[in-house]
């Protein structure tokens, strides 16, 4: 399992897209309901050293406003399906500094699709959606047609033992 550098979302972000994995639930489509924390993940490798974090407190001292913005698909298989966290000049910065500094600390390399300019924001909603569901989750999904937030703060996540590292 990969690990990675999440920003998570404030408690009213989180509830507004825990109420869209909700309904997904509710419709029958695989969610991240209950098992995950909506988060934007901004670097992930095969391994992250914990002296990262040390690095990266107070990256994110005033967190950025964020907005949730349409539905996107990621895959060609099993599609995943998110909401498009709008890239704003606050968060593209974020993202920039934390890969930068996150760098050094990242074995053997960061995927490819965590480099700035390869990276897309998104808070992951649903995966494996097979085509019978794909047209109802994305209706779900896309309701509110957008939502303003706010990050607060980062974290590092371990996927191989699935334990959560808040950051400063």
């Amino acid at each position: 399992m990969v690990h990675s550098i999440e920003l998570v979302f404030d408690a009213d972000t989180e509830a507004a897209i825990r109420r869209i994995w909700a309904g997904l639930a509710g419709a029958g489509v695989p969610s991240q309901a209950p098992a995950a924390r909506p988060h934007v993940t901004l670097v992930v490798a095969q391994r992250i050293d914990p002296q990262v974090e040390e690095v990266l407190t107070g990256v994110v001292a005033d967190p950025p406003a964020c907005t949730l913005g349409p539905p996107v698909l990621f895959g060609k298989g099993g599609t995943v399906l998110a909401r498009l966290v709008v890239p704003s000049a606050d968060l593209l910065a974020v993202h920039a500094e934390v890969y930068r500094l996150s760098l050094p600390h990242l074995v053997p390399h960061p995927l490819p699709h965590t480099a700035p300019g390869q990276w897309t924001p998104h808070v992951t909603c649903a995966r494996h959606v097979g085509p019978a569901h794909l047209a109802r989750a994305a209706r779900i999904t896309g309701r509110p047609s957008e939502i303003q937030g706010r990050f607060a703060g980062l974290r590092r996540w371990q996927g191989d033992t699935r334990t959560e590292h808040p950051i400063s």
